[in-house]
């Protein structure tokens, strides 16, 4: 059964930062690649940042360019978000996601697994 789990969620305040963890469990992570997605209040499920199968490559919406990195260790089946510099505008709900296709990292379409989210609320 494949399982991806966030944590690390929580209340910030503006400027903070938070690191989110999305434990995989049930598949050979080295196959997928790893995206990470948010739902804010009314709004549609956006991208936020992805990663490649080993990590050499990570790719980040405009919005969080300079202050998210996302990275993944293979071995402990974890990947993380970085999240520097926070704004109330980053108060969503974070999601991780996996793909195994060679689309878009970007789009939702294609990924095959997601978690259940973890909120993140930033105060200004």
């Amino acid at each position: 059964q494949v399982q991806l789990k966030e944590s690390g969620g929580g209340l910030v305040q503006a400027g903070g930062s938070l690191r989110l963890s999305c434990a995989v469990s049930g598949l050979t992570m080295n196959r997928y690649r790893m995206g990470w997605f948010r739902q804010r209040p009314g709004k549609e499920r956006e991208f936020v940042g992805g990663i490649e199968w080993s990590g050499r490559y990570s790719y980040y919406a405009d919005s969080v360019k300079g202050r998210f990195a996302v990275s993944r260790d293979n071995a402990k089946n974890l990947v993380t978000l970085q999240m520097n510099s926070l704004k109330s505008e980053d108060t969503a709900v974070y999601y991780c996601g996996a793909t195994s296709g060679y689309g878009d990292i970007r789009t939702m379409i294609g990924y095959n697994y997601w978690g259940q989210g973890t909120q993140v609320t930033v105060s200004s």
